[in-house]
């Protein structure tokens, strides 16, 4: 069954280091920073329990391409991170296309004139949050 895409989701742009997690509204329309998490052997399972907690129906992991389109190192974690939480949680896992959204993040919080060397989980959120609004903005209720 395909999950109602207006409906709570969460997003997710996993990094070697930290995953940044954002949160639709009730509705599926705005995305909103969650919180971040050290990148482990734990964090799929830390990812199902809070898409859980949140009545998430569809999880949304940001795949990063190269600007020529190809993939890397990174984009096999964002696959392999996906495969593993398609096992533990019944909501729908979504790749999505990442490109530039760590460095749209910084530029917008540069903009509202936070330091982004000393808000790197900021960062991680919003980067979150800019790859889980483009994906409902891309999927509006038919």
């Amino acid at each position: 069954m395909e999950p109602d895409i207006r409906s709570k989701a969460l997003g997710v742009d996993p990094g070697s280091v930290r995953i940044g997690l954002a949160l639709s509204d009730d509705i599926g329309f705005m995305a909103h920073p969650l919180q971040t998490l050290k990148t482990g052997k734990e964090s799929p399972a830390e990812i199902a329990a809070i898409a859980a907690e949140k009545q998430s129906r569809v999880i949304v992991i940001g795949l990063p391409r190269n600007m020529n389109g190809t993939y890397g190192p990174a984009a096999e974690k964002s696959r392999e991170l996906a495969a593993i939480l398609t096992t533990m949680t019944q909501a729908k896992v979504v790749l999505w296309d990442e490109r530039l959204t760590t460095a749209m993040a910084t530029k917008q919080l540069h903009a509202a004139g936070r330091n982004s060397k000393e808000q790197r989980q900021l960062i991680d959120r919003a980067a979150a949050v800019q790859i889980l609004q483009d994906w409902l903005d891309a999927n509006p209720a038919l």
